[in-house]
């Protein structure tokens, strides 16, 4: 008997991909190997993530880096540190930023419930934009106050701006570009393309395709904000001592890393293409679902508007009339037997996304098994 069958806990087929709700990635077990180690001894937390950081600032190609304890922790230091700098003063205040540059813009399209992360600091949020934005709309935002532009990469974003364009605005207006770019990995090349264009912060998990520890990631970008970010940071007591990140988490994530930069890419999208094919094959011919080998160029995961993607999946759509069921009450009878299986689900489209990139070898077969059974009873 496992841990989680001891606590009472279900284990999931995860055929939604690298989701924070469901634990992120499976670590390897170097990683792991290493974490033990870790938890062995004590060191000086201070030292320990200084050290991590210049790793992290080696891969990235950047001028430096932080350990932080996930993406939105990520956000929330980058944004404190494009208010503060390095004065400790106005650190000690946060969340209070009154007289202090505490607005922060963004497009209207890239709002998203991570926006607690930037909220949380103080920061006032200036939305831009409508269904699409314009460069003089952004332009129009800055002012004296202005802290941050934060650019969240969703592609394709056909009527928002590009990068390239708030980078240029941020640079001609001399205010820092902070990237959210936390499930951009796979491809490994997004580790420097951020940096090389030029983004003044980067944010980045460590627990989706780098499959590090779920509770981890980084920022890396400009030496003096990061440093602003660090005298904030745990373990110091600035408003990012409540994210705390353990010895182990750190150098988890720094062997996931340096395993990451390493690792056959072909070899796992051949791998995750098998596994994409076997289920749309083993799944085409169910009455009134259309079933899709979908082949993205690039990103990570799908979201509730089409986006190119560079892991293959299949796209199940269902016709949810003739088939009597929803697929929100699809995606509930899947994950209602044991194991639980979880998928990707878009109610608003009608669609079930099924993403290989998290199954375990021969648990693709699992996930076939559970949507005949569920979608030929119904």
């Amino acid at each position: 008997m496992g841990i989680y069958e001891k606590l009472g806990v279900r284990r999931v087929v995860n055929a939604a991909g690298t989701i924070t709700t469901l634990g992120g990635s499976i670590m390897e077990p170097e990683t792991l190997e290493a974490m033990n180690d870790a938890a062995t001894s004590f060191v000086y937390m201070d030292e320990l993530i200084d050290k991590a950081g210049n790793v992290i600032a080696e891969i990235t190609g950047s001028e430096a880096a932080f350990v932080t304890s996930g993406a939105t922790a990520g956000l929330a230091l980058a944004t404190a540190a494009c208010m503060t700098g390095k004065d400790f003063a106005k650190m000690r205040r946060l969340p209070d930023t009154s007289g202090m540059k505490n607005e922060v813009i963004i497009e209207k399209g890239h709002r998203n419930r991570y926006d607690v992360g930037i909220r949380m600091t103080g920061a006032r949020i200036i939305e831009v934009g409508d269904i699409e934005t314009q460069s003089w709309e952004v332009e129009a935002a800055v002012n004296e106050k202005t802290a941050a532009i934060v650019y969240v990469l969703l592609d394709p974003q056909p009527f928002m701006l590009s990068l390239e364009e708030i980078i240029r605005i941020g640079k001609k207006h001399d205010v820092p570009v902070i990237a959210d770019v936390a499930a951009e990995l796979p491809p490994v090349e997004n580790l420097k393309k951020f940096i090389d264009m030029r983004v003044d912060l980067v944010v980045f998990s460590g627990g989706k395709g780098i499959r590090g520890p779920n509770d981890s990631g980084f920022i890396c970008g400009r030496k003096d904000l990061i440093e602003a970010c660090a005298l904030q940071g745990f373990p110091r007591y600035g408003i990012g001592r409540a994210m705390k990140i353990s010895r182990e988490q750190i150098v988890g994530l720094v062997i996931a890393l340096q395993k990451f930069v390493r690792r056959d890419h072909e070899a796992d999208m051949r791998r995750w293409t098998r596994m994409a094919k076997y289920m749309a094959e083993e799944l085409r011919g169910i009455p009134h679902i259309e079933v899709e080998l979908v082949f993205p160029e690039r990103g990570s995961r799908p979201l509730a508007m089409p986006r190119p993607l560079c892991i293959p999946r299949v796209r199940l759509t269902l016709d949810e009339k003739r088939l009597g069921v929803t697929v929100n009450d699809a995606a509930e009878s899947f994950r209602k037997e044991d194991p639980c299986v979880e998928v990707w689900a878009v109610p608003n489209l009608g669609e079930i996304y099924l993403n290989p990139q998290c199954l375990l070898d021969s648990q693709e077969k699992i996930v076939v098994e559970r949507i005949k059974k569920i979608l030929t009873i119904i």
